[in-house]
């Protein structure tokens, strides 16, 4: 069989190589600006920021359909991505970590949303409708594997690196970042060998007549996409849900991190980053994996509204095991790998009600635009509780910031309440 008309030589490395950014830009700059001594409430607000590239998406998603190829913004932000991680790792040891970090993880942030569209394109154009149903998975699966290799082995890597130099956090970090850009100069080098050119994904420019024709038939169907998706049916209760329904877990993303590495002097459990990386990088992940997984079973069988309510409740309850933590500040990691992995379980399978009313509103004409405008409510539901989560913990601590994230789970039940939905929807037809 000939290497590059396998699927199997690029699909895992292109979600693999669209995951890592992803994760580096929202999980692993907490752990790095937390060992380099930023405040909660500093590290929550800047963080939550890196937000704004997937939530303004849909605006310049347009642009990677006519200007070059999806291929061609593969490559070029396999690139860019590489060059970050580069800038990060070089501005870590100097006096403007902060500025330059930041600066870098912009960079990135923006390199990856736009690594995104293209990626999730081509996918759509480099394989017939037959094997793009067979490597749903797969692109998933390694979607997952990056998550793992990102919050897991990276992390532990870097507490590795900090034995072996004695405690040099800052030079240990930059040699971890220095790494991810040789990764991405690979994942870059590969791509431009092994990915198809599809005939659909043809070289495109914006230069004369028909290039400004383009730009202008772009933005008359933009406004219609966005005019229409605000004339939906329930636009109201249905923007409130994709806006409130994760705020528990909006405001616990982040802190939940940050809990888990601040001393026990600061009400936190005082893993080292090593312990991290099992913790939340690898047992967190593999339970939010399994629950996903059995979400989606479930709604497959019965659909979404059979299972809406369970769903709620499977999002939020378990969130109660950082209040148990906060108290008992328990001293085993095998009690602490279990309440992760129950909180991450049932956030992976209260999360599918989440997507697939996204799916559920998108229907109709504009259905791609509509969930990519969809996707873009997601990133901000996460974005703004974020920037104020790191803030409140400091003000009430710990302890007091989990009862308070309890008791905003009321907002999920109350948005929840006033969807109405196709008891159809979702349910394996007979």
């Amino acid at each position: 069989m000939n290497l590059k008309s396998s699927p199997w030589a690029w699909v895992p490395s292109l979600y693999f190589a669209e995951g890592l950014p992803y994760v580096a830009v929202m999980t692993i700059s907490l752990i790095l600006y937390k060992q380099l001594g930023l405040s909660n409430a500093d590290i929550t607000f800047y963080t939550s920021w890196l937000y704004l590239p997937w939530v303004i998406k849909p605006l310049w998603s347009p642009f990677v359909d006519i200007i070059k190829s999806k291929r061609w913004w593969i490559t070029a932000m396999q690139l860019l991505i590489g060059a970050a991680f580069g800038g990060i790792a070089f501005t870590i040891p100097t006096s403007i970590w902060l500025q330059g970090t930041l600066c870098f993880f912009w960079l990135m942030a923006f390199s990856s949303a736009t690594h995104d569209i293209a990626a999730d394109g081509f996918y759509m154009l480099g394989l017939d409708q037959h094997d793009q149903a067979c490597f749903v998975g797969i692109r998933s699966t390694f979607y997952r594997l990056a998550m793992i290799m990102g919050q897991g082995f990276l992390v532990m890597i870097a507490g590795n690196l900090q034995v072996v130099f004695r405690g040099s956090i800052a030079f240990s970090w930059s040699l971890t970042f220095y790494g991810l850009l040789g990764l991405f100069v690979a994942f870059w080098l590969w791509h431009n060998y092994i990915l198809p050119r599809p005939k659909e994904d043809d070289e495109r420019g914006m230069s004369g007549e028909k290039g400004t024709l383009s730009i202008k038939a772009m933005f008359a169907e933009l406004g219609e996409t966005v005019i229409s998706f605000f004339k939906k049916p329930q636009v109201v209760a249905g923007i409130l849900f994709m806006l409130l329904y994760r705020m528990p877990e909006g405001l616990l993303v982040k802190v939940s991190s940050l809990f888990l590495l601040d001393p026990q002097s600061a009400g936190g459990l005082g893993l080292s980053p090593m312990e991290y990386g099992l913790v939340q990088g690898t047992v967190g992940v593999v339970g939010l994996t399994i629950g996903g997984i059995i979400g989606g079973i479930c709604a497959g069988k019965d659909g979404l509204k059979r299972w809406l309510w369970p769903m709620v409740c499977a999002i939020t309850l378990p969130d109660a095991v950082y209040i148990y933590l906060s108290y008992a500040l328990p001293s085993s990691l095998f009690i602490v790998n279990l309440c992760v992995f129950v909180e991450q379980f049932g956030y992976g399978f209260g999360f599918t009600a989440y997507m697939l009313y996204l799916i559920y509103y998108s229907q109709g004409k504009y259905k791609t635009s509509h969930y990519a405008l969809c996707t873009a409510f997601m990133a901000l539901s996460m974005m703004i509780p974020g920037l104020y989560a790191g803030a409140l913990q400091e003000l009430v601590g710990y302890r007091n910031f989990f009862i308070i994230v309890m008791c905003t789970c009321a907002v999920t039940f109350l948005v929840t309440a006033l969807l109405k939905i196709d008891p159809k929807f979702g349910k394996k037809e007979k």
